[in-house]
């Protein structure tokens, strides 16, 4: 716990990301969105100092051992919250996943609370899928996620209506998280937006 002047506080990371961007893990013919997309988020070191700059190889993988160090050793973090974000379009294993959120807390007990994903797009067997991944992994919360590609749809988040019933069985299932972002690893981007992938998904909606 972080004490300062005498008091103590309990530090609560609600944004936490365990990812796999690196080449290895790139979706074939998907390689320029894969690579697009963790490079517009390594920009963001611009503005920040450049001593707390990380080269790009390092940061396309977040390694178990630098999480660690990062959050817990130097972060003064007690409790860090995984907010998952799958890309299974452009990555092979995905890019952040609840799988991969809940074997590092299984690892390491009393340190993460794991939040998982809900596409409405993916319908019943998405929402199936979602009471088993609560069940399986005790997950806490529920990201109503829309951004990310799924085929010919990429603008799921516009376009998608969202059943009654589905949001009611979602919220059963899984408590809502609200959380305010903070990730002390980046800082404004330096890219104009129609270089990041979900930029550009963004601009081509706007204008169908």
């Amino acid at each position: 716990m972080y004490e300062k002047d005498g008091e103590k506080y309990f530090v609560v990371d609600a944004h936490t990301h365990f990812w796999d961007a690196s080449p290895e893990n790139w979706v074939e013919g998907q390689e320029e969105y894969a690579k697009g997309w963790i490079e517009c988020f390594h920009a963001y070191q611009g503005l920040g100092p450049k001593e707390t700059h990380w080269p790009l190889d390092r940061f396309q993988k977040y390694s178990e051992e630098l999480m660690m160090h990062d959050l817990f050793e130097v972060g003064h973090v007690d409790t860090a919250i995984f907010q998952p974000t799958n890309l299974r379009q452009w990555y092979k294993n995905g890019f952040n996943t609840t799988e991969a959120d809940a074997a590092l807390a299984e690892k390491h007990p009393g340190r993460f609370l794991v939040n998982t994903t809900f596409d409405p797009r993916e319908g019943d067997e998405g929402l199936k899928a979602l009471e088993e991944r609560v069940k399986r992994y005790g997950c806490k919360g529920v990201k109503l996620y829309t951004a990310e590609w799924r085929g010919d749809s990429r603008a799921g988040a516009s376009r998608t209506r969202k059943p009654r019933a589905t949001w009611r069985s979602a919220r059963s299932s899984a408590s809502r998280t609200s959380t305010s972002t903070r990730d002390r690893r980046s800082g404004p981007s330096t890219r104009t937006p129609s270089t990041c992938p979900m930029w550009t998904t963004r601009r081509r909606t706007s204008r169908a």
